[in-house]
């Protein structure tokens, strides 16, 4: 924890970060030009490391302190894969054990995740689990479940508790992990000084809040002094935390073994479908993003997965990058804005975070191009039921 406005990246991970950084902010001219829109729409690609997505930017910083004090294996939860994948890279590197619980539902989604970090030398379970006692008792209140993060982090929580040697790491939502993703926002703003730009609109997925707040953080210091300029967070309608969740205090994990968050939340309890887009399958949000969005600061939306691969597959066909299905609710809201500003004749600077890509999501394609992606309705029964344990904190 720090005052400090500023912190120093260490040496010893600009080394490291120097492997795919600075990443390239890219035009989308073709895009554009699909979509016969006045707009200008650039995208950072955070997909061109290993892991192939922006994870990768707090997963050596975590793994490199953690080294630091002597831990020699770290656990944690991971939904669509990205990052299980990225901490496993960063222990590789870093000469650390990894242990990984991946919700049950991306387990068997994404295979090729889990032989990505096999590769890296990490062990990884499909969550809930036996191994645990969390895992154990949801297991036996709900043999079939599909998981959800908020189970795997318990999971990984306890293995780090019951293990001396072992700390627990997690990949987004926590305030620590926003500070190393603003590496992302900061190299954005100089690229579009470089090109004389200043963003009009400013647009990234959000599940627990990580890419989208190392995105545009460094920028919101100047909405607060004036300029104008719109935050659009992305979530999907199966799990709409911001568009249809409280702001209250919760756990961050089913088990209630972690502190309480003050967030956006559709209790800790809530089981989202398992829709492909995993990443986004988290029942709270960045406590750092809740307040912004509760304070106006930025907005929120909520789409359907069919709509949402249909503009990832647009996007494939014109700029020639597969998106991951997080990364393709960004561009489902880009898609959107860019034909407003056609409708509307006004030209906009449009700037978006490429998250990942979907290379190892070729499934969820071949589900949507065989028709066989359903969407699902928001599940307000549900949410309804979850919020009822929520903790009451006066």
């Amino acid at each position: 924890m720090s005052q400090d406005r500023w912190i120093e990246i260490p040496d010893d991970i600009v080394r490291i970060l120097k492997l795919w950084r600075p990443t390239p902010l890219r035009r989308a001219f073709n895009l554009e030009k699909e979509l016969r829109t006045p707009a200008r729409i650039y995208y950072k690609d955070e997909s061109g490391n290993g892991p192939g997505s922006h994870k990768p930017n707090t997963a050596i910083a975590q793994a490199y302190f953690n080294k630091k004090e002597g831990v020699k294996r770290l656990s944690t939860e991971t939904g669509a894969g990205q990052w299980g994948s990225a901490l496993s890279f960063a222990c590789k590197l870093l000469g650390l054990k990894c242990t990984v619980y991946m919700v049950r539902c991306s387990y068997e989604q994404k295979p090729f995740r889990k032989s990505l970090m096999h590769l890296w030398g990490a062990e990884v379970f499909p969550s809930p689990t036996n191994r645990t006692k969390a895992g154990r008792l949801i297991l036996k209140k709900m043999p079939h479940t599909p998981g959800s993060l908020g189970m795997a982090i318990s999971e990984a929580v306890e293995d780090a508790v019951t293990h001396e040697d072992t700390k627990y790491s997690l990949g987004s939502v926590l305030n620590h992990v926003m500070l190393h993703q603003t590496v992302i926002g900061l190299e954005v703003k100089e690229q579009l000084k470089l090109i004389d730009e200043k963003p009009d609109i400013m647009i990234g997925c959000v599940g627990g809040g990580s890419n989208f707040a190392g995105f545009t953080f460094p920028f919101m210091r100047d909405k607060i002094e004036g300029q104008d300029v719109r935050f659009i967070a992305v979530e999907p309608a199966a799990c709409p935390t911001l568009t249809k969740g409280p702001y209250r205090y919760d756990f961050g994990d089913t088990a209630q073994m972690t502190p309480l968050l003050k967030m956006y939340t559709l209790g800790h309890n809530f089981v989202p479908e398992g829709i492909h887009a995993g990443g986004l399958r988290y029942h709270g949000m960045a406590p750092l993003v809740s307040m912004l969005f509760n304070e106006k600061l930025i907005e929120a939306r909520a789409y359907h997965q069919t709509g949402v691969f249909k503009a990832a597959v647009l996007f494939a066909g014109t700029e020639g990058i597969l998106p991951a299905p997080e990364t393709a609710h960004a561009i489902k809201a880009v898609v959107d804005e860019a034909l407003r500003c056609k409708k509307e004749n006004k030209e906009k600077c449009i700037v978006f975070n490429f998250s990942g890509h979907g290379n190892f999501d070729l499934a969820a394609y071949d589900a949507y191009i065989g028709c066989k992606l359903k969407d699902y309705e928001y599940p307000e029964k549900a949410i309804k039921i979850a919020i009822k344990s929520l903790p009451r904190v006066d």
